[in-house]
C-alpha cells in the first residue's frame, strides 16, 4: 500500500522541512559571498530562511547562501498547459494539471512540492481550460498553510480572461505570462521561475536558482542530457564552454542532429556518461530576470506565443545571456496517455524511477481524512493501494488503485491504472434508481492495460482487455477511448455488464 499522503499541516513541523542536496552538482564559485562546495548523494539538506547547509557522514559537505532569499525573491508560474489533447480523455472534464497520479496525488502536485521544499513559496499556475477541479484541489491542499508570518505564501490558479486591453484567451506559453504581468510586477521579487504542469521530476530550484545568480544570466534554461536515439524528439541546445546557449535546434534529425552534440562534461557529467549522453534537451522550465521578462514580452517581442521557440531563441539573438543549468535525475514528460500511463506503473516497482517515499522531500497533497483501505481476502502484487478502498475476494497485479476504489468479488486488475473515486456512494442511493450500476468494479470483472478514469461504473462480468488488439479507436459514446493500445474508461462512465472490450 501507498504511503499516507504529506499534508500541509505536516509542512509546519521543522522535521518535514528538510529536504535533499542535489546529487552530482559540481563545484561552485561563491553565491552571494558564501562558498558553493560539491554536494554528495548522501547529503540532506537542512534549510532556514537564508542557508541551505548539506550535511553527510564527516560534516558539512557543501553551503548554499541565497541572498535575497527563495521566499522573497522568487515568483514561481507553473503552466497549465493547453487543452491537453494528447491526455484526453483524461482531461475532458479537468485541466492537465489536475490529472490524478500515483493513487493519491495529482500532476500539480509534483512542482508545487518542489517548490516548497525549494522554499519558494510565492506559486501561481495559469490555465483556461477546466480550471474548477485544478482550482479546488490547490485551495484545499496548500492555501492555508503555505509560507510564514514574514514570508506570505499562496498557491493560486490564473485562469484565462478577456480584458479591453487583451480580449483573446491564451495563445501559448509566453502570451499567457504576457497577459498576467501586470500581476506578476506587483511581486516584491527579482526572478520569475516558469515551470510545466505535466513533468515528473524532483528537483531543488535553489541550486537552478543559485546557477542563475552565480553566472548573472539573463536566462536559464533546465536541460536533461539526452542520448542519441531519444534527441530528435526534444528541442535541443548547443554550449560553449563556459554552459552558456549558443544555439537551438527543435526536433533536429540527421545531420543537424549530429552538429547539435556537446560536451557534456562542461555540465558536470563524467566521461562516461557524456560519451553515452553527447546532446542537453530543454526541460521547459526557466529562471528569468524580472526586468528581462518583461522586456522581451513587452518590447522585443510583443507578439510572440511560445517561450521555448521563440522568446528564448529570440532573446539569444538580441545577445543575451542564456545559460543552461544540468538536471542529472530522472525526468519524464507524462503530456500522453502513453507516457502517464507508464509512469504510473513504473511506481509500482520495487526500485521506481520516481518514489514518493523520499521524505526529505517530499510531495504534498490534499489532506482527505479518509479511512484506511480495505482488502478482503485478496491477493496483492507489486501494486500501490491509496486510501480509502475496498477490495474483496480479487486478484490485484502491477496495479495502481486510486482513492475510494470499490472491486467487488471475483476481479481481476492487472497492469491498470484505476483513479478511484470522488466520492462514496451508498448503496440505497443507487438502488432507488432504474438500471443504476453501481460505483466501481463489479463483481466477476477483468481488466487489463488499462486506465479507468474517476467514478467508472463497469458492471459485472466485464472483459476491459482489448480484447482484438486495438491500437486506436474513439469509442467515447461506448464509454472509452483507446491510445497506442491502451484502453481508457472515460470518467463518470457507465459500463453494462458483460460488455467485452
Amino acid at each position: 500500500p501507498s504511503p499516507p499522503p504529506l499534508t500541509m499541516a505536516a509542512l509546519l513541523s521543522s522535521s518535514m522541512l528538510a529536504a535533499p542536496a542535489v546529487a552530482g552538482l559540481s563545484a561552485r564559485k561563491a553565491v552571494a559571498g558564501s562558498p558553493v562546495m560539491a554536494a554528495t548523494p548522501r547529503a540532506a539538506a537542512l534549510k532556514s530562511n537564508q542557508v541551505t547547509m548539506a550535511i553527510a557522514t564527516g560534516g558539512i559537505e557543501s553551503e548554499l547562501c541565497l541572498s535575497p532569499p527563495t521566499q522573497q525573491s522568487v515568483l514561481s508560474i507553473i503552466l497549465g498547459g493547453g487543452a491537453g489533447t494528447r491526455l484526453y480523455p483524461l482531461t475532458k472534464k479537468r485541466a492537465k494539471p489536475a490529472v490524478p497520479l500515483g493513487a493519491n496525488y495529482r500532476l500539480i502536485d509534483i512542482p508545487v512540492s518542489n517548490c516548497i521544499n525549494s522554499n519558494v513559496n510565492k506559486i501561481y499556475c495559469l490555465t483556461q481550460f477546466n480550471s474548477a477541479s485544478l482550482n479546488r484541489h490547490l485551495s484545499m491542499a496548500y492555501n492555508a498553510n503555505v509560507g510564514s508570518y514574514n514570508n506570505m505564501g499562496f498557491v493560486e490558479v490564473l485562469a484565462a480572461q478577456q480584458s479591453p486591453e487583451n480580449p483573446d484567451w491564451f495563445q501559448g506559453t509566453a502570451d499567457a505570462v504576457r497577459q498576467y504581468l501586470w500581476l506578476f510586477s506587483e511581486s516584491n521579487t527579482q526572478e520569475y521561475l516558469i515551470l510545466s504542469g505535466d513533468h515528473l521530476y524532483r528537483m531543488d530550484y535553489e541550486y537552478f536558482i543559485a546557477k542563475h545568480r552565480e553566472c548573472n544570466a539573463d536566462i536559464t534554461v533546465g536541460a536533461v542530457p539526452m542520448d542519441e536515439e531519444r534527441a530528435a524528439a526534444f528541442g535541443l541546445m548547443k554550449i560553449d564552454d563556459t554552459g552558456r546557449i549558443i544555439d537551438f535546434a527543435e526536433k533536429p534529425e540527421g545531420e543537424e542532429l549530429k552538429a547539435m552534440s556537446v560536451d557534456t562534461t562542461i555540465l558536470g557529467l563524467d566521461a562516461k556518461r557524456a560519451a553515452a549522453m553527447p546532446y542537453i534537451a530543454s526541460m521547459g522550465i526557466y529562471v528569468f530576470k524580472k526586468e528581462v521578462m518583461e522586456s522581451l514580452l513587452l518590447e522585443s517581442f510583443p507578439l510572440a506565443n511560445d517561450f521555448g521557440s521563440e522568446v528564448i531563441p529570440g532573446a539569444k539573438d538580441l545577445g543575451m545571456h542564456i545559460q543552461a543549468y544540468l538536471f542529472d535525475g530522472y525526468w519524464e514528460d507524462i503530456g500522453t496517455i502513453k507516457a502517464f500511463y507508464e509512469s504510473n506503473m513504473n511506481l509500482t516497482s520495487a526500485t521506481p524511477n520516481f518514489s514518493f517515499y523520499d521524505r526529505k522531500a517530499p510531495i504534498y497533497t490534499q489532506s482527505r481524512y479518509l479511512p484506511p483501505s480495505k482488502l478482503m481476502n485478496c491477493e496483492v502484487t507489486a501494486s500501490i493501494i491509496g486510501d480509502g478502498c475496498f477490495i474483496e475476494n480479487s486478484t490485484i497485479n502491477h496495479s495502481v488503485i486510486g482513492l475510494r476504489s470499490l472491486i467487488h468479488s471475483g476481479c481481476t486488475i492487472e497492469d491498470t491504472l484505476l483513479m478511484g473515486a470522488d466520492y462514496y456512494e451508498q448503496y440505497d442511493e443507487c438502488e432507488a434508481l432504474p438500471d443504476c450500476l453501481p460505483m466501481g468494479i463489479g463483481a466477476g470483472t477483468t481488466i487489463r492495460k488499462a486506465i479507468v478514469d474517476k467514478n467508472a461504473r463497469i458492471g459485472m462480468d466485464c472483459q476491459i482487455i482489448n480484447k482484438e488488439g486495438v491500437s486506436e479507436a474513439s469509442k467515447e459514446e461506448q464509454g472509452f477511448i483507446i491510445k497506442d493500445g491502451i484502453v481508457t474508461i472515460v470518467k463518470d462512465a457507465n459500463i453494462s455488464p458483460g460488455t467485452i472490450i
